[in-house]
């Protein structure tokens, strides 16, 4: 299969041009800034950047479909939000297979919450979708093997025959978050073929997921803040998923500007910009087709970086990277990364963590934090970085507990912030146990 020459189905016209995707949770007001941000993509998220309360997930699937309907708005004492006359196209990002449903049970199991995203979403949208020139488009996050993309295919396929939507109806991205879909980026465009499948680097899942799988074999990750897309495990891999996608006529999506602008401090808004326009830049040099933010204030210096490589151009498939050479070597070369690990590496990913945590069990899946966006990829990050270093020696188990204390957060927060970064085993993901503890 990966000497043969197989092309992913041909994008439809709203998927063309993605040359900035703006992303967020499924929050009404949220999703109506986004939809008019000037994005040419916009990413409803039911996974990192939303807290699974069952208020969360009903409230986002009717927000989902009056976006889809147009119809979306809202009215607060301060402001009047509707909906412009040209707005993005809108993707949906279910939660990953690991993640449950309780409030749903199906022979008295919790449904898979990434199924239940996507059938309800598919039951109340898709027809209105295609009919208005658009189709049910989503985004398949978490994916570790090509066998997952297989699963999906064959959800895909089963919700098109009882919707009675013709085939291929269903568009989908998928984010190569994981260091083994890394491996598997030819088998998993290969799965989603007819459904114009496209990749996206997904950083921060990325890598937290290489920390979680070889935890302390014989090497550390230095602070958060050294592990930038230039070190050369991250590099290795963005330049070989642009290679792969362009190699089978697929899109390839950069990953995510966390930074947040400030309307408020320019010095802040400054240094916000500067990275963004570095970062975006760098993706549209190496072939990316579009790129992520978080933030509406970022979508103009992210459109300005591709419109400066694509002019009129929709994307650039046609660069196929012939230079790059896939090897297994690139992509495991972590212990390479250089950097430090500090004390101020430690307080910040604490502190990050255990305030993110906080919100999240809050109802709060995207919190602006010390001017970065966070979510549930980067709180990963942080409180298992933690972990690495604790188990590998580098802080004591009361240093991290003496940190903990000083993070102005609630004591739920604190309690499973310790229990994520001091247990005998790194737990897989911190959703699970952080998802018992919501009402």
């Amino acid at each position: 299969m990966r000497e043969g020459d197989f092309h992913v189905a041909p994008a439809p016209r709203d998927l063309q041009d993605r040359r900035c995707e703006i992303t967020g949770p499924v929050d009404r007001k949220m999703m109506i800034n986004a939809l008019n941000s000037g994005a040419r993509v916009f990413m409803a998220d039911f996974e990192d950047a939303n807290s699974p309360t069952w208020a969360n997930v009903l409230e986002g699937q009717r927000n989902v479909s009056d976006a889809v309907r147009s119809t979306i708005s809202l009215d607060t004492p301060e402001k009047t939000y509707r909906l412009n006359d040209e707005i993005a196209t809108l993707l949906i990002r279910p939660r990953g297979w690991h993640l449950p449903e309780r409030h749903f049970p199906v022979d008295g199991e919790p449904i898979s919450g990434s199924l239940f995203d996507f059938g309800l979403v598919m039951f109340r949208n898709a027809r209105e979708q295609l009919e208005r020139g658009t189709g049910p488009y989503f985004y398949l996050p978490k994916l570790e093997s090509h066998l997952e993309a297989r699963l999906w295919a064959q959800a895909f396929e089963w919700a098109e025959q009882e919707l009675a939507l013709p085939h291929g109806s269903i568009r989908c991205t998928v984010l190569i978050e994981t260091i083994l879909a890394a491996f598997e980026m030819d088998e998993i465009l290969y799965e989603l073929r007819d459904y114009g499948c496209a990749l996206n680097a997904g950083r921060w899942d990325y890598i937290f997921s290489a920390i979680k799988k070889f935890r302390t074999r014989d090497w550390l990750l230095p602070d958060r803040a050294q592990v930038t897309m230039t070190v050369p495990f991250m590099r290795a891999y963005t330049e070989l998923l642009v290679r792969t996608c362009h190699r089978r006529r697929a899109h390839a999506i950069g990953g995510m500007a966390a930074f947040i602008p400030s309307r408020k401090d320019p010095a802040v808004n400054e240094v916000a910009l500067s990275k963004v326009r570095e970062d975006k830049e760098r993706e549209s040099g190496d072939g990316f087709d579009g790129t992520w933010v978080a933030h509406p204030d970022l979508v103009p210096v992210a459109t300005e970086c591709f419109d400066a490589v694509l002019g009129q151009r929709p994307n650039q498939v046609d660069r196929l990277r012939e230079d790059v050479v896939p090897s297994r070597e690139a992509l495991l070369s972590i212990p390479d990364t250089p950097g430090e690990i500090t004390d101020d590496g430690l307080r910040v990913n604490v502190s990050v963590g255990t305030r993110y945590l906080d919100a999240w069990l809050r109802g709060s899946g995207a919190v602006a934090i010390d001017n970065l966006m966070e979510d549930a990829a980067t709180a990963e990050i942080s409180r298992s970085q933690v972990w690495q270093w604790v188990r590998a020696g580098r802080f004591a188990q009361e240093r991290v507990r003496e940190e903990v204390r000083r993070v102005d957060a609630r004591d739920d927060a604190k309690s499973l912030f310790e229990e994520l970064a001091l247990g005998d085993e790194l737990v897989e993901f911190l959703t699970l146990p952080a998802y018992a503890r919501l009402p």
